[in-house]
């Protein structure tokens, strides 16, 4: 999606080899018009898939998840980093490692939202070591809920998250795929 490419290349900021700064229009500050852009682009590739339910997790995806369901027609699901009083009932649980906050986290979905019935699209801000989305694709699977696939706005496609789980037939769908990235060189795109 080159509209998505341009803005990581003017708004986006490197620091290290492995992190991608894009707060200031996707993850902390949101600029909805590019949000809507992202959602017909997502509606466009999974388009006639049966999508009746989106899947996201909290915080950062739920912005871009909202904003694509209204091109679905659909709810959207985040899965809780915590269980709280306000989740009542059974729930699917599974632990998921942040590579951004390096810390394990028990997600959650509860079971009264997802089940055997459900068409789900899987939709994040960014795919690294894949382990967000191992998460909730085993929450999909605990429900018995078939996967469309995954709508992934940006891809470390330099690390190994979108290979491996390409290898295992998942639908992953990137609009930016990242080869490389350095302080000094910035971001380079695979084609």
């Amino acid at each position: 999606m080159e509209l998505l490419k341009q803005r990581i290349r003017k708004d986006g900021t490197v620091k290290g080899n492995d992190v991608l700064k894009v707060d200031s229009f996707l993850n902390h500050q949101m600029d909805v018009a590019l949000f809507e852009e992202i959602g017909k682009e997502f509606l466009r590739r999974f388009d006639g898939c049966g999508v009746n339910k989106i899947l996201t997790i909290e915080a950062s995806g739920i912005g871009i998840a909202c904003v694509t369901a209204q091109f679905f027609h659909c709810p959207v699901i985040f899965a809780k980093k915590s269980k709280t009083k306000n989740i009542a009932g059974e729930v699917y649980t599974t632990k998921v490692r942040s590579f951004t906050h390096g810390n394990v986290s028990d997600v959650i979905v509860s079971t009264r939202f997802l089940g055997p019935g459900d068409k789900v699209l899987i939709i994040d801000d960014f795919l690294a070591n894949g382990a967000a989305l191992e998460g909730l694709i085993d929450l999909v699977s605990q429900s018995g809920a078939e996967l469309a696939g995954a709508g992934i706005v940006i891809e470390k496609a330099f690390q190994p998250g979108g290979d491996r789980l390409r290898a295992k037939g998942i639908r992953v769908e990137s609009l930016a795929r990242i080869k490389s990235m350095s302080e000094e060189t910035g971001v380079e795109f695979m084609d």
